[in-house]
């Protein structure tokens, strides 16, 4: 279940979050709608990320796996190369740093869509028609909890209340 309030003003809305926060409920319950761009002060919204160190795992993964491979074909087939070396770093270094940003690149297009909700097939209500000067909070709470977050947000400043 969830429940819109709409409010007027952006701190009713941060006082709000942090009593619905306060009341147990995390950031990844609560959203927030404008039709303006809405900023809040570090830690009123703020949702946990791993993407940096996905990232940064996925690059040394695709790196590693890069080496690997080119040290497999250069020496899987024995050549005769007249007393050259058969690895030199400097031509096969590009190869390396090239996969390990495609690595990077990859790994960041693939975390983004995970945690923006698009890969999951998590069944989300549809964001609610909100109106110009207008700041709509959805929380996703339980039917027991229904009317303890409709007072949280009525004692913040809410005008008025829906249930989705």
């Amino acid at each position: 279940m969830y429940l819109t309030g709409e409010f007027s003003e952006k701190d009713t809305v941060a006082q709000a979050i942090g009593a619905l926060k306060s009341g147990g409920f995390g950031p990844e319950t609560i959203d927030v709608f404008s039709t303006e761009p809405v900023e809040f002060e570090r830690g009123v919204l703020d949702r946990p990320s791993k993407m940096s160190f996905v990232v940064i795992v996925s690059a040394a993964c695709f790196c590693l796996l890069t080496i690997g491979f080119v040290r497999f074909t250069q020496y899987d087939y024995p050549l005769v190369t007249g007393g050259m070396p058969l690895f030199s770093f400097w031509a096969t270094g590009v190869v390396f740093y090239e996969l390990t940003m495609l690595g990077a690149i990859l790994s960041t297009t693939a975390w983004f869509l995970w945690e923006s909700g698009i890969l999951r097939r998590k069944k989300r209500a549809p964001a609610p028609e909100v109106e110009p000067g207008v700041i709509c909070l959805r929380v996703q709470c339980d039917d027991g909890q229904h009317e303890r977050v409709s007072r949280e947000l009525t004692q913040a400043g809410a005008k008025n209340i829906k249930k989705l």
